[in-house]
């Protein structure tokens, strides 16, 4: 923290003498702009990410690492372990997302899918959710 805030002496976290109020550089003012920096970029994260939209036509270039698994009816795989791969055709755009940002931070544990998620943008995903939703 001592690289972002710099380095402060006691005197600089004093108030002035017929003052007040502490010095500008003092903690408070610097984390309260931290703070202000912080909310920013998460507003900035949300709006980008508000503006991805999917393009199922877009996804025809980019399903071959699916149709592998997700195409086959009754596939089952057999890494990490055996079991039933789901048909993600006609799933919703929602989930289909959500999944793959999950795998992709890892908070759902398959490797495989995360090493796939891992490479996808957030447009692949998004074009990726919006092909498979149309899918019958």
């Amino acid at each position: 923290m001592t690289a972002i805030l710099g380095k402060f002496d006691r005197n600089q976290l004093e108030y002035r003498v017929g003052s007040n109020r502490p010095f500008d550089n003092s903690i408070s003012a610097i984390m309260k702009k931290l703070f202000a920096l912080l909310a920013l970029v998460s507003v900035a994260q949300i709006a980008a990410a508000a503006d991805v939209v999917g393009n199922a036509k877009a996804a025809e270039n980019k399903v071959a690492m699916c149709i592998g698994c997700h195409a086959i009816a009754g596939y089952k795989a057999t890494y990490p372990e055996v079991f039933q791969v789901p048909m993600i055709g006609g799933q919703s755009a929602k989930y289909i997302e959500s999944a793959l940002q999950a795998y992709r931070k890892g908070d759902r544990k398959h490797p495989s899918m995360r090493g796939i998620a891992g490479s996808l943008s957030d447009q692949d995903i998004a074009d990726l959710a919006a092909y498979y939703s149309q899918q019958k």
